[in-house]
């Protein structure tokens, strides 16, 4: 039988621009296909540290499988690693539609003053968007209005912290330090939220939730209260973007 050909890992060039090279790694991750199988071919756990999910990713582009949106997120991670001024955070949705209840997650972007996504669903408009979002919730608004189409309610949005850029970071990726009941707020309420939590993510001064005792999820109406941390030697901050 033929073997079937294995999809080029894309390498970034200076000639292209940040949204070029997105759309590059999402080419690419289109190649390997969504996984239909019902099999999960590659083992995700998310408490995991960082360094081992990269080598995870790293089996991923050798196998060249079909993957699914969790495993979209690593690979998504892994390959946009070493460009300090696009920064990567996860976001989950918590949908529910006809009688039960789905999870979905897809690779937050924030690079240049715009928000857009990485990621893999059987839905075209459940995965990527494009870097023109002037804030988080325009991007969040935009999935929630898509799944309106298939008609599935958004009942959570779990958003994460930025990922380092450290493939060897031992600690384990932030995956909801806000949580929303979207479903039960107005979307005046929703915006204020997150635009608040998107500032606080922009000046770094958010502390992983995993950092302390292990915290209750918050819901709406209880905003987070930054903690400032001293930045350690071994996590300098990354350099300011240039709009």
């Amino acid at each position: 039988c033929v073997q079937p050909s294995v999809p080029p890992v894309p390498n970034y060039k200076l000639s292209m621009s940040i949204p070029e090279w997105l759309q590059a790694i999402q080419t690419y991750m289109k190649m390997l296909q969504y996984n239909h199988t019902g099999t999960q071919f590659f083992e995700i756990r998310k408490t995991r540290p960082l360094s081992g999910l990269m080598e995870t990713a790293k089996e991923m582009t050798r196998e060249s499988l079909p993957i699914k949106c969790l495993e979209a997120v690593i690979l998504g991670i892994y390959l946009t690693n070493g460009q300090p001024s696009v920064e990567r955070f996860p976001i989950s949705f918590k949908t529910h539609f006809s009688g039960n209840y789905f999870n979905h997650v897809v690779l937050g972007i924030y690079c240049n003053g715009r928000y857009g996504s990485l990621g893999m669903s059987r839905r075209s408009d459940l995965m990527d968007k494009p870097l023109i979002y002037r804030t988080l919730s325009d991007l969040i608004f935009e999935f929630e209005d898509s799944y309106k189409k298939y008609l599935h309610t958004v009942k959570k949005v779990k958003i994460g912290l930025y990922v380092p850029h450290e493939p060897h970071s031992f600690r384990p990726i932030e995956w909801k330090q806000l949580v929303l009941n979207v479903s039960k707020m107005m979307r005046t309420e929703v915006r204020k939220e997150l635009e608040k939590f998107a500032r606080d993510m922009r000046m770094k001064i958010l502390k992983p939730s995993s950092a302390h005792s292990p915290m209750k999820e918050r819901s709406r109406g209880k905003s987070l209260s930054p903690r400032r941390r001293q930045a350690s030697p071994q996590r300098r901050p990354c350099r300011r973007d240039k709009s």
